[in-house]
């Protein structure tokens, strides 16, 4: 049970991932979370560097989605100006919205990653549905309300895999 909530990577941050790794991989479009993953929770715009990184993933043909569990609003307001598709009262790690990503993109799940900063609902949602799935270590050192619970079961979850030796990264 323990391994739906294990990634199949752990990276630094979302800089770590690099469109030549992925098309490599056969990679071909990436579904990600918003908050804490690609800006902080309450930064309500990209940075330069990540419009760059955005960048280099449409000039490699990837495709991203983004795909949040905030209101619409919020996520309207992060991807309009970006024109990035996305979805939002995602409701993960349940699987309608993970399922509709993929449907949008006429991609097959194998050509897919998903790239989040919580075991709960990125990483276990994505093991669900059988992408690829990449950690990422949260951009901002708080959490509104609901993440914070979600951490402390986190580190409960994070704790036992390291215990099983299920986890190979260094924190």
């Amino acid at each position: 049970m323990y391994k739906k909530f294990l990634p199949d990577e752990y990276v630094k941050d979302i800089f770590q991932i690099k469109p030549e790794k992925l098309k490599a991989m056969g990679i071909k479009g990436i579904i990600t979370d918003l908050d804490n993953t690609l800006v902080e929770w309450d930064r309500p715009l990209a940075t330069p560097k990540l419009i760059d990184w955005f960048e280099s993933m449409k000039q490699a043909g990837i495709h991203i989605t983004v795909v949040s569990n905030n209101n619409e609003q919020r996520v309207k307001a992060f991807c309009d100006p970006l024109g990035i598709p996305f979805i939002h009262d995602a409701r993960k790690p349940l699987q309608k919205a993970f399922k509709k990503a993929i449907a949008d993109t006429e991609m097959k799940k194998e050509e897919m990653v998903m790239i989040g900063d919580q075991l709960l609902t990125d990483v276990f949602g994505g093991n669900r549905h059988g992408l690829h799935t990449i950690l990422v270590v949260p951009v901002a050192k708080s959490d509104g309300f609901f993440t914070r619970f979600n951490r402390m079961i986190e580190r409960r979850i994070m704790a036992k895999l390291k215990r099983e030796g299920l986890i190979k990264w260094e924190e």
